[in-house]
């Protein structure tokens, strides 16, 4: 199934498709994607099989990876880095490694084709904000809200505000994640931002009503963002 919903979901609009590892300590996740984890890892799911999977979907659509760090470091930095790009990905994003603290992790990332996708909260402050993207490429994606990920009401009030402060210090695109799961609240978000970013009401959707689900909800998504 997860091979035909990547292939599917690339098919029905979306210009990149970020596919996450498993891992046991999801801090950064809600009940949705913490329960699609821990399903992933019941079934067997390992980064070498995250990279397989990736290699077999051959999407046109570039891929994000979307991962912990520990996994990475099990695994062996310079060896994810190659299998990765090996595999068809074309960037990577750590949720749990901020900016400037392993800089030999962030190098092995950015001296290779791979992009190295930053993470920026709407509580980094200015004078944070500026080495918080440093080094970015891709895009930098803004977390739109405080809290862990999961689909919400509305978009925040202040968020073009602070796309904009991205974009002060950052010449890469701005793509805004957390939070973001109906086809009103993706177009409101894309007024201002340069991409946007649904995991949690995918999942749902394909928990729920299984791939054709989760392709129908893409396609809306996808029309509404481009529109």
């Amino acid at each position: 199934m997860s091979l035909e919903a990547l292939q599917r979901v690339a098919a029905a609009g979306a210009d990149f498709v970020e596919v996450g590892v498993p891992f046991s300590d999801p801090l950064a996740d809600g009940p949705t994607i913490q329960r699609t984890t821990q399903t992933a890892l019941e079934q067997g799911m390992t980064l070498p099989r995250v990279l397989a999977l990736i290699r077999d979907a051959a999407l046109r659509a570039p891929v994000i990876i979307m991962t912990y760090l520990n996994p990475v470091l099990a695994y062996g930095v310079d060896r994810f880095v190659t299998d990765a790009q090996a595999a068809g990905a074309a960037g990577v994003l750590f949720t749990d490694l901020p900016a400037g603290v392993d800089p030999g992790v962030e190098a092995t990332v950015t001296n290779s084709p791979l992009a190295l996708i930053r993470l920026v909260a709407p509580t980094t402050d200015d004078r944070r904000l500026a080495s918080a993207v440093q080094g970015a490429t891709g895009f930098v994606y803004l977390i739109s809200r405080l809290g862990v990920t999961g689909a919400r009401d509305q978009v925040p009030a202040d968020l073009e505000a602070n796309v904009r402060r991205i974009r002060q210090v950052s010449p890469v695109p701005v793509a805004v994640g957390f939070g973001i799961g109906t086809p009103a609240q993706a177009a409101a978000a894309a007024r201002h931002a340069d991409g946007v970013v649904v995991g949690s009401a995918l999942m749902d959707a394909l928990a729920q009503g299984g791939v054709a689900a989760m392709e129908r909800l893409t396609r809306e998504l996808a029309a509404a963002v481009h529109a």
